[in-house]
């Protein structure tokens, strides 16, 4: 049954309860017990600004499996209007949209409201082969509700003409800003405006210090600890001693870019995209960059894992189909395509390809960097804990509040968002 006719029964059926008065809605767990053998036709919905890779895979698995065709949904361009309309067809039963490409931080939402179908038993995938952080951001409470389709994680990119090698540790960074200061340009960017980038790189550091947001039922706060007092003291003490400059309060990834690729910046914190921007002709620092894994507290930080993981709808017809579909997702072509539309891929053998390195040469840093990775929080109530964070750290750095106000006040609001 093709994607639209089933629209249609959706709407049909949900106009015929209305009529009829009738209103018994499937449970999540009877949901998720049907259609685990279905096959044919699916649909798979993906926002249209980063979909153009997996265009090229759904014409090969296409090609290869007519009985079974994929037609790819649409979503908009913003992450919120995607899960806006995801929610809204999700709400109403719909199976619409077999399999869904949700954004990282989505998966835990999904998984406890019931949408999305747990993997395992007939459905399970084989996740040996994928970076063990890819497969924990698809995992809740124990258990894969998702497929982990293309990843992200942070590099330091840093001034070869200014420091010999690149800091492993905050202190060391923090201690050769000299250079920096010296050649009159700032020491350390990264995205610090009040918005998610600000929740990354204040989870980084949470992280990298070892500390938590949440604890591991994906509600509980966890940052009135040691830990996460420290990383977040150090992220207040490198604005107040120039370290980070207070201008970056107002960065976002872009203004971090043009910073470091105009030769502003000694170090910055950013996505592998910007590798190309720096190594382009026209950067004035294309001859004098490298790039590391970012620093910690003793040694290798952690980054914040970015990407897609593919969830299939507890309501889908052909659950069996949309299984393979994102196993053929998670094969060695598929990821390969993925790198070379540098989306960086989630099967780990990828990053040890030498002919892929030789034309990524940020790929082996990018895979030491995932391989310290973490998701940001695992949970259900994701937005409203991304808020408390980085209100709070937004308002400890600007020196509103101190670091004990700040997280005093953050696990509140997360003590608030888990109710």
């Amino acid at each position: 049954m093709s994607y639209i006719p089933r629209a249609l029964l959706a709407a049909a059926a949900a106009g015929a309860l209305m009529l009829t008065g009738c209103s018994n809605p499937l449970s999540a767990d009877q949901a998720a017990e049907q259609n685990l053998d279905g096959r044919g036709p699916i649909t798979f919905a993906m926002g249209k600004n980063d979909a153009a890779v997996v265009l090229e895979v759904i014409e090969r698995w296409n090609a290869e499996n007519p009985e079974e065709e994929v037609t790819f949904a649409e979503l908009p361009g913003s992450a919120d209007d995607q899960r806006n309309a995801l929610v809204q067809s999700l709400q109403a039963q719909d199976g619409q949209y077999d399999v869904m490409a949700l954004d990282v931080v989505w998966t835990a939402e999904f998984a406890a409201n019931g949408w999305a179908q747990p993997l395992q038993g007939e459905l399970e995938l084989d996740t040996s082969g994928l970076l063990p952080a890819t497969v924990e951001s698809a995992t809740y409470r124990d258990t894969l509700y998702a497929g982990p389709q293309n990843t992200n994680g942070a590099l330091l990119y840093y001034r070869t003409d200014l420091v010999d090698e690149a800091p492993t540790t905050w202190a060391e960074l923090s201690d050769s800003c000299g250079a920096a200061f010296d050649a009159g340009i700032d020491c350390y960017v990264g995205q610090f405006s009040n918005y998610e980038g600000l929740t990354v790189n204040v989870s980084e550091a949470i992280n990298a210090f070892g500390g938590d947001i949440v604890g591991d039922d994906g509600q509980t706060p966890a940052v009135d600890t040691p830990e996460v007092r420290a990383a977040l003291q150090t992220l207040v003490d490198a604005f107040n001693n120039g370290v980070i400059p207070k201008r970056a309060t107002g960065f976002t990834e872009e203004e971090t870019n043009l910073t470091f690729v105009d030769g502003d910046a000694m170090y910055a914190r950013n996505w592998p995209y910007m590798y190309a921007n720096a190594a382009a002709e026209e950067s004035n620092v294309a001859d004098s960059f490298g790039i590391a894994p970012l620093p910690g507290e003793d040694g290798i930080g952690t980054s914040t894992l970015g990407g897609y993981n593919n969830a299939i709808n507890v309501f889908s017809e052909n659950k069996a189909t949309a299984r393979d579909f994102i196993a053929y997702i998670q094969n060695e072509e598929s990821q390969r395509q993925f790198m070379e539309a540098a989306f960086p891929p989630v099967l780990a053998s990828i990053y040890d390809d030498s002919a892929l390195a030789e034309e990524y040469p940020y790929l082996p840093v990018l895979k030491e960097s995932l391989e310290n990775a973490k998701p940001r929080p695992v949970t259900p109530f994701y937005e409203a804990i991304s808020k408390a964070v980085r209100d709070n750290a937004y308002a400890a750095i600007n020196g509103d509040v101190t670091v004990d106000e700040a997280i005093a006040n953050m696990q509140a609001a997360i003590d608030a968002a888990g109710r």
